[in-house]
């Protein structure tokens, strides 16, 4: 039977390129952005939930389950998957950002497929980035990442490398991690759906 799953869209953070406005909530061809990441990752899951910090009764209109960083004061991505990892009740836990709208519909596969037995952080390159917001995280690493988090430290990578990890090199399907984080990226590929 394959391993049972959870994802977590994150939708928790400020948003500042986006002037502040909720960048999950932000319309790309009529459609949040966040609606986007939850259709291609669904399929692939046991579980969606969102993670969000604000807008809660907007996100709440999706009717999957609503989690709030545990910590507050908008620490950033690993926050969002810290309370994730709490939340979840499968031992494996997707996380994928809001603004990624065209992720691969074998996400979930592939990243499952290079696990190692002692493999605790999967995350994806593109061959030229890393993109450690989509990963898949093991529920051991709970307390190694409060203690991270209660220590100050913010940086995603920073964490994930301490741990047994491995990437999946996803380069020659790099469209699919395009994320969007400008208004003017936001009309743009709008616009390109519409055509």
């Amino acid at each position: 039977m394959p391993e049972q799953i959870t994802a977590v869209i994150l939708c928790g953070g400020k948003a500042q390129r986006m002037n502040g406005a909720d960048k999950g909530l932000q319309q790309l061809a009529n459609k949040p952005l966040y609606q986007w990441v939850y259709e291609v990752i669904a399929p692939q899951v046991d579980q969606v939930m969102i993670s969000a910090n604000r807008s809660l009764a907007q996100y709440q209109e999706s009717h999957l389950p609503i989690i709030t960083d545990a910590i507050t004061g908008f620490l950033g991505p690993l926050s969002g998957m810290l309370t994730g990892l709490q939340q979840a009740k499968t031992d494996w836990v997707l996380f994928v950002p809001c603004d990624t709208p065209y992720l691969p519909v074998n996400l979930v596969e592939k990243l499952m497929a290079s696990r190692q037995a002692d493999t605790n952080v999967i995350y994806v390159t593109d061959g030229e980035r890393d993109h450690p917001t989509c990963c898949l995280l093991h529920k051991h690493l709970m307390p190694a990442l409060e203690e991270y988090l209660q220590q100050g430290q913010r940086r995603v990578l920073g964490f994930m490398q301490q741990h047994h990890y491995q990437t999946v090199d996803f380069s020659t399907e790099k469209h699919h991690f395009i994320n969007i984080n400008s208004l003017d990226e936001l009309q743009f590929y709008s616009q390109q759906e519409e055509a």
